[in-house]
């Protein structure tokens, strides 16, 4: 007997079908190659060929001849089937012991264990020797039963229709509360460029500048120290901080609790940072029933949430449209599929339904009109129209007859086919679609990667950097008094210069905070 050895190779620059039957077309014709088969979407070549004769090396030079990329694929351990099946009527380890034992001992299994706790059996198999339904009826025969574990068909882990509904909602809610508070703020910058424009022209002194001021409706003191601009501010706040930022702080918390800091940590620390700071000086100032209104950063947790939220939403809503492409692919694959058995002169002995997992290579799939093609196959007898434009986008039917290929998932419209498998299961090309769309998905681009670095440093960095301006202006500040005094203007005369410090201080490390938090949005 000639000894058959099998290799894959990785083939580039094939466009449709018929560079993959060109290949085929002309390696079958070399002497020592046995067979030949070509996945497109793959871009994988499987040989058998006589060792003896010739080699994979020569295989590939073959294929580059023709005009294609080829490169011999070590070690491609692809070749294995895996089973998953559930085995009903198992008592107790004897019975796992004499599944796997009979299993093992059977031509063609290359590995098999069985959980007597799950009813489950894990097989691995070579689909050259034997395929899924010799090994369910092998268990069968030592008298369990035995069916496939269900796959999800559904695609529900690419639904992104809750992310996007949380997302908005959180955009929603911020939008509404930051629309008024910029106003307030866009009113104040007006006012206060009018003020200065009269105090340039009449040259008043301060304290009538200071009048001026505290009789503008929003500069009103409710309460002694608290405005009608920092009150109305504060109550606007409130609800952007529970509501628009509650799933940032969940993503916060989760961070920090794992020791990593993502930009969810930034976002939450400068808002929380900004709120509470501006809380607790309307506080003091209350408490102290200043002259002067403090200045409060109650806009900036509104408007940071306004932005964030809204790409997040808009992201979910990008990542939902390519799912929902994959899942109507994946719909479009045939659940069951009718495996014949062909007597001398094609003579149809028996058919049988099965799940089209169970499909083996090399098996007679016959396809009736209407029907869909539940595997990638070549067509042995029959003569039909295809519609393939789930894959070509052409809506016009492609005539099919004994020796053209056909693709899973296309509708057979007005003959009946028999095929003979050549790419089941996961090898279909809709299942290479679908696996390459996935792959797109859950890999990052460079880019994303290095934001995702970058942003690791730039949490720490930033908090660090904020604390490094609170001391130094701590330290300025009790060194040379008059720095501070200079830029901290307004504050009340009554209160002792460490406590002016300190409050420039803080002011002056919140703002570092609050302006490095839209940075992640550049980093974004």
């Amino acid at each position: 007997t000639k000894t058959i050895s099998k290799c894959y190779v990785q083939v580039t620059g094939m466009t449709c079908a018929s560079c993959v039957a060109n290949i085929e077309r002309n390696l079958r014709r070399e002497d020592g190659i046995h067979s030949i088969l070509v996945a497109l979407m793959a871009g994988k070549a499987e040989v058998r060929y006589n060792p003896a004769v010739i080699h994979p090396s020569a295989i590939a030079e073959l294929i580059r001849e023709l005009g294609f990329g080829a490169t011999v694929l070590e070690n491609c351990g692809e070749g294995d089937g895996i089973l998953e099946l559930v085995v009903r009527g198992m008592t107790c380890a004897s019975c796992v012991h004499k599944i796997e034992s009979t299993l093992m001992k059977t031509n063609g299994v290359l590995y098999c264990s069985v959980a007597l706790a799950t009813n489950k059996a894990h097989i691995k198999y070579d689909p050259e020797i034997i395929g899924p339904r010799d090994v369910i009826q092998a268990i069968k025969d030592l008298g369990f039963t035995t069916s496939l574990v269900k796959k999800d068909r559904s695609a529900s882990h690419l639904d992104h229709k809750q992310e996007i509904r949380q997302w908005k909602r959180s955009f929603v809610v911020s939008l509404v509360f930051c629309i008024p508070v910029m106003g307030l703020m866009i009113y104040m910058m007006v006012m206060d460029s009018q003020l200065a424009d009269a105090h340039t022209h009449h040259n008043m002194s301060s304290e009538e500048m200071q009048a001026l001021h505290s009789s503008m409706f929003l500069e009103y003191q409710l309460l002694p120290g608290l405005s009608v601009m920092n009150f109305l501010s504060f109550l606007l706040c409130v609800p952007v901080q529970m509501f628009g930022g509650w799933h940032f702080y969940i993503q916060a918390y989760k961070a920090l609790k794992h020791r990593t800091a993502n930009m969810d940590v930034l976002i939450v620390l400068a808002t929380s940072v900004a709120f509470v700071y501006s809380f607790v000086i309307l506080l003091v100032a209350m408490a102290e029933k200043a002259k002067a209104n403090p200045v409060t950063f109650f806009d900036t947790p509104p408007m940071l949430f306004v932005f964030i939220s809204l790409g997040r939403w808009l992201e979910h809503v990008a990542k939902g449209k390519t799912s929902e492409a994959l899942a109507r692919l994946i719909s479009l694959q045939a659940t069951e599929a009718t495996i014949v058995t062909l007597g001398p002169d094609n003579v149809l002995l028996s058919e049988e339904q099965v799940d089209v997992e169970l499909v083996q290579r090399g098996d007679i799939v016959k396809v009736i009109p209407g029907g869909k093609f539940p595997v990638d196959g070549r067509v042995i007898e029959g003569h039909s129209m295809v519609d393939e434009s789930l894959i070509t986008g052409e809506a016009m039917p492609v005539t099919k007859k004994p020796g053209n290929t056909v693709i899973a998932g296309s509708i057979n419209q007005n003959g009946s086919l028999l095929i003979s498998a050549t790419h089941v299961g996961a090898d279909t090309t809709l299942s290479q679609i679908v696996k390459l769309v996935e792959e797109a998905q859950t890999s990052k681009a460079p880019i994303q990667q290095f934001a995702d670095k970058l942003s690791g440093y730039f949490v720490p960095s930033i908090v660090a950097v904020s604390v490094v301006t609170l001391f130094a202006w701590i330290i300025i500040g009790f060194v040379d008094f008059e720095i501070v005094e200079k830029y901290f203007l307004g504050y009340n005369k009554s209160i002792s210069t460490a406590e002016v410090i300190i409050r420039f201080a803080f002011q002056a490390s919140i703002t570092v905070l609050c302006i490095a938090c839209p940075c992640s949005l550049g980093l974004a």
